[in-house]
C-alpha cells in the first residue's frame, strides 16, 4: 500500500522555498569566500560572470554592473580573490550563486602560478617559437583525430572534414580529453600516431571548458608528446580566449574544432570554384592569343612576299645581276689601276737602272779585288781592271795614267 504523498511542489516552488531557507540565514546574507576566478566573462550590460573555485569544488557568482564599476583592478581568470556578498538560488536554472557586492584581490591562484612556471619553461627551450613549427600538408591523404566520443568536438570535426575534404582517411583515436586521465591518455594517442603508415597529420581536439578542466592539455608530458610527434599537430580546443600549453607547442592552433578541421584540410568546393575561374581565366587568355595571331597572319598574308612571291624573286634576281656586274667592273678597274701603276714603277726602276746607263754607252771599271774605279788615281800604269759594258766585259792593262790638273799641282807641290 503507497504511503501518502503529502504535499508536492512544483519546480519553482520548491526552489522559491530553499531561496527563502538561504534569506532566513543571516550568516549566508553577507559571507566573505576565498577562490580562484575562472570563466570570467564581463557581458554587454555591464554584468560580470564567473566561477569561484579552489582544488575540490566550485561556486558561480555575478557582480552587477553598479558593483562591478567601482572595482580596482579587473579580474581575469587565475587571479585568487575575496568576494564579499549574498548566497542565493538562481531560479531560471535552479543553482545557488553569490551575488558579490565587493571583491578584493588576493593574489594569483595556484593552478594558473603552475601553468604560468611550465609556461616559462617551456619557452625558455624554445618549444613555442615559430621556427620550429611544422607546415601543414595541402592536401593530406590521412589525418588522425584524437578526442573524445562523448563530446560534439568528434562530430562537428567528422562532419567538416566530410564536407570539405572527403578524399582523406579519418583515424579516429578515442582520447580522454578530462579528468585526471587526460594527460596520459593524450601522450598514449600522440604516441600511437608513429604506428599509423601514410599519417599526413593529426587534430587534437575537445569543446570548450573552465581552466581545471583543461588541466591535461597543461601538462608538460603533453607539450612534449606535441613536439615529438611525427606529424604535425593542430589543436582546437573550444576557447577562443584563453590559450593552452598544448595550444602553444602545437604546430597550428585553432580556436574550436570546427575550426581545427578547417585548417588541416582544403575546401573542395572552394577549389572547385576556383579550378572554374581558371578555365575561364585560361580560356579567355586563349581566345585573345588567338585573335592576335589570327591579326598577325592576315597581315602577313597581305604582303608581297605571300600575294606575288615570284615577282619579288625576280626582283631580287635581278639586283643581283646588277650587283654582280657591278662587282665585276670595279674588280676590272681596280687590276687596270694596279697594272698601269705597275708600268710606271717598272719604267722608274729602268730609268734608274745601271744596265740601262750602260746600254747609253757608258761601263764600269772594276779592279781584281772588285773595287769599282772612280777615280784615276785609283790606276796605276801596267794595273790590270775588269770593264762592264753595256753587252759583255773586257779586262785592260793601263798604258798611261791621266789626272785631274789640280792633283798634279799638288803632286807638284809635294815633290
Amino acid at each position: 500500500m503507497s504511503r501518502d504523498r503529502g504535499f508536492v511542489f512544483t519546480v519553482r516552488q520548491l526552489t522559491q522555498y530553499l531561496r527563502a531557507l538561504l534569506t532566513q540565514d543571516r550568516t549566508l546574507q553577507d559571507v566573505w569566500v576565498r577562490g580562484e576566478i575562472g570563466d570570467c566573462v564581463r557581458h554587454g550590460s555591464g554584468h560580470l560572470y564567473c566561477t569561484l573555485k579552489d582544488e575540490v569544488s566550485q561556486l558561480r557568482g555575478v557582480m552587477f554592473r553598479e558593483e562591478a564599476q567601482g572595482l580596482s583592478f579587473a579580474p581575469e581568470n587565475g587571479l585568487e580573490v575575496i568576494a564579499r556578498g549574498t548566497v542565493t538560488i538562481y531560479e531560471a536554472r535552479g543553482q545557488y550563486q553569490l551575488v558579490v557586492r565587493e571583491m578584493q584581490q588576493a593574489g594569483v591562484g595556484d593552478l594558473y602560478r603552475r601553468v604560468e612556471r611550465l609556461k616559462a619553461k617551456l619557452e625558455a627551450e624554445g618549444l613555442f617559437a615559430e621556427h620550429r613549427k611544422r607546415p601543414l600538408p595541402a592536401f593530406p591523404s590521412r589525418i588522425a583525430v584524437m578526442t573524445s566520443m562523448s563530446g560534439a568536438a568528434v562530430h562537428d570535426i567528422l562532419t567538416t572534414l566530410r564536407a570539405r575534404w572527403p578524399a582523406a582517411d579519418v583515424v579516429l583515436l578515442l582520447t580522454p580529453v578530462s579528468g585526471p586521465a587526460a594527460a596520459p591518455g593524450i601522450v598514449r594517442s600522440l604516441q600511437l600516431l608513429r604506428h599509423i603508415p601514410h599519417l599526413e597529420v593529426a587534430i587534437l581536439a575537445r569543446g570548450g571548458g573552465s581552466m581545471e578542466e583543461l588541466a591535461g592539455f597543461n601538462a608538460e608530458e603533453v607539450a612534449r608528446a606535441i613536439v615529438a610527434a611525427p606529424v604535425p599537430v593542430v589543436t582546437g580546443l573550444g576557447h577562443e580566449t584563453d590559450f593552452t600549453i598544448a595550444d602553444l607547442v602545437a604546430d597550428r592552433r585553432a580556436p574550436t574544432p570546427t575550426a581545427a578541421a578547417a585548417a588541416v584540410t582544403p575546401d573542395r568546393r572552394e577549389l572547385r570554384h576556383r579550378l572554374q575561374v581558371f578555365r575561364r581565366v585560361v580560356a579567355q587568355r586563349l581566345e585573345r592569343r588567338v585573335k592576335v595571331c589570327r591579326r598577325e597572319l592576315r597581315l602577313l598574308r597581305a604582303r608581297p612576299l605571300f600575294r606575288q612571291p615570284h615577282l619579288l624573286l625576280a626582283e631580287r634576281r635581278q639586283r643581283l645581276d646588277e650587283a654582280r656586274k657591278e662587282l665585276r667592273d670595279r674588280v676590272v678597274g681596280l687590276i687596270r689601276e694596279d697594272r698601269h701603276r705597275l708600268a710606271l714603277t717598272a719604267d722608274k726602276l729602268s730609268m734608274l737602272s745601271p744596265i740601262a746607263v750602260l746600254a747609253r754607252g757608258y761601263a764600269i771599271m772594276r779592279l781584281p779585288d772588285g773595287r769599282v774605279v772612280r777615280a784615276a788615281r785609283q790606276l796605276e800604269v801596267g794595273s790590270c781592271a775588269e770593264v762592264v759594258l753595256g753587252e759583255g766585259s773586257a779586262e785592260v792593262r793601263t798604258t798611261q795614267v791621266h789626272r785631274p790638273a789640280e792633283e798634279m799641282g799638288d803632286d807638284a807641290k809635294t815633290h
